[in-house]
């Protein structure tokens, strides 16, 4: 089978595949500092200890976003919360997004017990 070279669109995303993930294990008070500045600079905590070690980083954020996953019990709480029915993910999302809004513009500062 004759090999093609990938197209252009396609080729920056073939390095990021030879790319290696890394974790690193640290004392909490160590990872809030650092995601504490990444988020004081606007980047990731990533971009922050790519900074720090001194590796090139990205000069704009990579769709800045907040992500959760959420399972189809998880859909069934939330259609409850918002009075959507489950099968409505698309509205639950918007009533999320409305709600999370509502909690950044009041400064409201909660964690998980």
């Amino acid at each position: 089978m004759p090999t093609r070279e990938l197209p252009q669109k396609w080729q920056q995303s073939a390095k990021v595949v030879n790319a290696v993930q890394i974790a690193f294990d640290m004392d909490t008070r160590l990872q809030y500092s650092i995601r504490r500045s990444a988020l004081d600079k606007g980047i990731s905590p990533s971009e922050q200890i790519r900074f720090l070690l001194g590796l090139s980083t990205h000069k704009k954020p990579k769709r800045p976003r907040l992500t959760v996953s959420l399972n189809n019990e998880d859909y069934k709480q939330l259609s409850n919360r918002y009075n959507i029915p489950a099968t409505e993910q698309l509205e639950i999302k918007k009533s999320v997004i409305e709600e999370l809004t509502h909690f950044a513009r009041d400064g409201n500062i909660q964690t998980p017990e």
